[in-house]
């Protein structure tokens, strides 16, 4: 039996990722997950709540799992499995849809910022928080890596599983929250939170021409003299007293900076973008099947209990 405490976290991919993705959440991940039995799941029946593109789901579902296999996770040390391989997680979401309310649900601030944006309010973003409650307490699981703005989505498992301990006797664990500090906000090339909205990302996966590019775009001021955001940036590569050392001596001159910082990106990243171009659709299947058959030897007896305990078995 493993003594380590169980994690869970869920993976989506939504395009590209940039370095503020890397240091904000992959890299934290990485360097926790072995202290932990870890389960990595794609949620690609969470991404049909916006996404109704097929081809376009399937091909985020293999660039998931290329992302965390390319940035170090060892599919030997975690689950890594398919949402949709385990019809479980749909079945639970039903049996919590059954016993949470409507005004409990229209509580839930995902829900109602992504229909403040524009997103459609089918019934599935509505019920999103409950398919989450499923993924994560079907596994027993003691801590879920998250966000500060996701910190709601945990509560709201904690509460499906009070409300079914209450109805049919002590069932579920409850979960905590891991909130992942990470480094903080990343900046992008104009100083402001990296992001792809905002259009001031350095790829993570990308060549080095575009790391290059990227980086040749940050913004200084006219003299070159307070080069605030490429310090910044470097500080995620080099150790501080290092870099304090070659910005004195460099001072003004902000293009030599910029070219040591496309180097120490491209020596941290090459390795992983080498790695993640070698990563065929076949080893993704693998990885995959394995996960899946992992996951359900748990999911499957958990089940079993939530049955006959609701009385359908």
């Amino acid at each position: 039996m493993n003594s380590k405490p169980r994690l869970l976290t869920g993976l989506q991919s939504s395009g590209d990722l940039h370095i503020g993705n890397y240091f904000g959440a992959l890299k934290p991940f990485v360097d926790t997950y072995e202290k932990y039995d870890s389960f990595l799941m794609v949620a690609d029946y969470h991404a049909l709540t916006s996404l109704k593109d097929a081809e376009v789901l399937r091909e985020n579902v293999k660039n998931a799992v290329r992302d965390y296999l390319a940035v170090g996770v060892d599919p030997e040390k975690a689950v890594i499995f398919r949402q949709s391989d385990l019809s479980e997680h749909t079945e639970l979401a039903w049996v919590f849809d059954c016993l949470v309310s409507v005004p409990f649900l229209q509580q839930a601030h995902a829900y109602k910022d992504k229909v403040a944006k524009g997103l459609e309010a089918n019934a599935g973003l509505f019920t999103y928080p409950m398919l989450m409650a499923a993924d994560i307490l079907l596994y027993d699981t003691d801590v879920v890596p998250v966000g500060e703005d996701q910190r709601q989505h945990i509560e709201y498992a904690r509460e499906a599983a009070a409300k079914f301990n209450h109805v049919y006797g002590q069932t579920f664990k409850e979960p905590k929250e891991m909130i992942l500090k990470g480094v903080g906000v990343v900046p992008g090339t104009d100083g402001q939170k990296m992001s792809k909205s905002y259009g001031n990302t350095i790829p993570l996966f990308g060549s080095k021409d575009d790391i290059s590019k990227a980086v040749m775009s940050i913004v200084t001021d006219s003299s070159g003299e307070h080069p605030e955001h490429v310090y910044a940036i470097h500080s995620l590569f080099k150790p501080k007293e290092e870099l304090d050392t070659i910005y004195g001596i460099n001072r003004g001159n902000y293009k030599m900076l910029k070219e040591m910082l496309i180097e120490d990106i491209e020596g941290v990243l090459s390795p992983m973008r080498e790695a993640r171009e070698s990563i065929t659709d076949d080893e993704v299947a693998r990885v995959l099947s394995g996960g899946a058959e992992k996951a359900r030897a748990v999911a499957s007896a958990k089940m079993e209990v939530v049955r006959h305990a609701v009385g359908v078995r």
